[in-house]
């Protein structure tokens, strides 16, 4: 009895050696198995919380755009209903000013977990607040009547500051968040990764496990495969939202083009039919001059008519640039002394010979500079030629060898006279004034080297823009 005992025990021994073995596998696949799961739906949190940033990020960078296309799009009404007293332009305006406050409360919001970005947006509340200010009270000024405030306010640098220092915080602010998005990106990338790993790591543990434990190894399985389905899922939530905020920035985009290149059309014609008008005028004044028979009334007149049509040929001649602020002033001073050639007395033969250097000036200034060589140009003609009326009048415009911006007229006329070759008079007046508005110093009379009368004014303070 003692032997067959003993005999059972040995062969007990080995079983439960492999029981335990197994058991111990077991446990430890099912630990593995555990851990893995538990690490699956943390990492499952986890890209989901990553994924509601990257949304709410996008939902930051929209409303960061948002935002500026209503301040643009202000702007864009206040500058339509100043240039055209329509009051139509007041429509988008004053939606675009109540859009401001909306967007930039959403934009708050959204901004409240993050210091930074909040600090940044509250920085340009007193620039987004001013700016609304200053188009409210150029408005207020054109609808009072109060045109040439209204449109010195509207040309000063003040306005345009504001909207580079908004432009500049809303363009830092969005660059942050691109930052994050990229950072993020990155962080799902690895948790997809982890995810995998995870996942494969509870497939081996369920092989182990799948003699003993088949039927709920694979319920965990499909677990998980319905984690993974739904984080699917979740992405192509994600990419669709994504093209949709990509789509609408384009329509807004194509909008802001559309509606810029109406107002450049809207610009251009309205300088055309100024054009046009003060024609009108001039040819109205050329009436008055045929039937008066005084000398002074005939010459004030015939000045009148001259510098009347050298503004509307300044304003038929005017192309404004691509910001719609600009022009170039060769193109502009080619165009209007074209004009001054074409409008030389029949039985005269001046010629004139231009020089004038690329530069990008505000277009406001453009005019003003083709009033002053209008009016060198047309006393030259009056008062440098002998009576066969023969000569070359230069006009010259760019920097000169200081680097200051330069305007010179010559003649190789009779030269300069006792009485100032004309420098006495209302355009002398005229040219004078413009030298001190754009901060230079007396015109300069000088006799030209080979005959005739040199004058030069220096605009030092005439603001050329970049791109010239």
């Amino acid at each position: 009895m003692s032997h067959v005992d003993s005999r059972t025990m040995s062969l007990g021994l080995p079983h439960r050696r492999r029981v335990g073995v197994r058991r111990l596998a077991i446990l430890v696949s099912l630990g593995l198995m555990l851990l893995a799961v538990v690490a699956s739906l943390f990492l499952v949190r986890t890209v989901d919380s990553q994924l509601a940033d990257i949304a709410n990020t996008y939902e930051i960078r929209r409303q960061a755009r948002e935002l500026m296309l209503a301040i643009v799009d202000a702007e864009t009404g206040q500058r339509g209903y100043l240039l055209t007293r329509d009051e139509a332009y007041l429509t988008p305006y004053n939606a675009a000013v109540a859009n401001m406050s909306g967007t930039y409360d959403q934009l708050s919001v959204l901004l409240r977990d993050s210091p930074t970005q909040a600090e940044r947006l509250a920085a340009i509340a007193p620039d987004i607040e001013a700016k609304r200010a200053e188009m409210a009270h150029t408005i207020e000024l054109m609808s009072a009547g109060q045109v040439p405030e209204a449109l010195a306010l509207l040309r000063s640098d003040a306005g345009r500051e504001l909207m580079d220092r908004i432009r500049t915080h809303l363009r830092a602010l969005i660059a942050e968040e691109d930052d994050r998005l990229v950072e993020r990106n990155a962080a799902v990338a690895i948790y997809r990764q982890s995810l995998v790993a995870t996942t494969l790591a509870a497939l081996i543990a369920a092989a182990a496990l799948a003699y003993a434990l088949l039927s709920r190894s694979q319920r965990r399985v499909d677990a998980l495969a319905e984690q993974q389905s739904a984080l699917r899922t979740q992405n192509e939530e994600l990419e669709a939202r994504v093209r949709a905020r990509t789509a609408e920035v384009e329509e807004a985009r194509a909008r802001s083009e559309r509606e810029r290149e109406r107002v450049e059309a809207l610009l251009q014609d309205t300088n055309h039919r100024i054009g046009n008008s003060l024609a009108t005028v001039s040819s109205l004044l050329g009436l008055q001059l045929a039937r008066s028979s005084s000398d002074e009334v005939r010459n004030a007149l015939e000045a009148a008519q001259a510098r009347v049509q050298a503004i509307a040929s300044g304003h038929r001649r005017l192309r404004l640039g691509a910001d719609l602020e600009t022009t170039n002033a060769a193109e502009f001073l080619d165009d209007v002394t074209e004009d001054l050639a074409q409008g030389v007395p029949p039985g005269s033969s001046v010629s004139f010979v231009r020089d004038f250097e690329p530069l990008t000036i505000p277009a406001r200034d453009a005019t003003t500079i083709g009033i002053v060589v209008s009016e060198l140009a047309t006393n030259a003609c009056k008062h440098a030629f002998g009576a066969d009326g023969k000569g070359t009048i230069w006009v010259r415009f760019g920097r000169g060898a200081n680097g200051v911006v330069t305007l010179a007229v010559e003649d190789d006329g009779q030269g300069m006279q006792e009485t100032g070759n004309g420098r006495s008079g209302l355009g002398a007046l005229i040219v004078r004034q413009v030298a001190n508005q754009f901060g230079g110093a007396e015109p300069r009379y000088a006799p030209r080297p080979g005959g005739g009368t040199s004058v030069t004014v220096e605009l030092p303070k005439l603001e050329v823009r970049n791109g010239s």
